[in-house]
C-alpha cells in the first residue's frame, strides 16, 4: 500500500500515466491472464470434485469398518456378561 501511496502523492503526472497504462494494457492483458486462469480453475475444481467423491467412499468404508468393530464389542460384552451369569449362577446354586 505504501508503494501506491508513495506514487499517487509524488506526482499526479505518474498517478495519470499509470492509469492510461492500465486502460490501454488492460484490454490485451486480461484476455491473456483470463486464458491461463481458467485452466487452472477447471483443474482445481475438478480436483476436488474427485477428492470429495473418493473422501465419500472413504467415508463409507470407515463407516463400515466402525460398525463392524461396534458389533464385534457388543458381541464380546455380551459373551463376558453371559460368562458372568454362568459364573455366579452355580455358586448361587451349590449354597441354596
Amino acid at each position: 500500500m505504501g508503494l501506491f501511496d508513495d506514487v499517487f502523492k509524488g506526482n499526479v503526472v505518474t498517478g495519470l500515466a499509470i492509469g492510461i497504462g492500465a486502460a490501454v494494457l488492460g484490454p490485451a492483458v486480461l484476455p491473456v491472464i483470463a486464458s491461463v486462469a481458467k485452466p487452472v480453475a477447471k483443474a482445481a475444481i475438478k480436483g476436488g470434485i474427485i477428492l470429495y467423491e473418493k473422501g465419500k467412499e472413504a467415508f463409507a468404508e470407515m463407516g463400515e469398518v466402525v460398525e463392524d468393530l461396534v458389533a464385534e464389542a457388543k458381541s464380546e460384552v455380551e459373551e463376558a456378561h453371559k460368562a458372568a451369569a454362568a459364573a455366579a449362577a452355580p455358586q448361587g446354586e451349590t449354597e441354596g
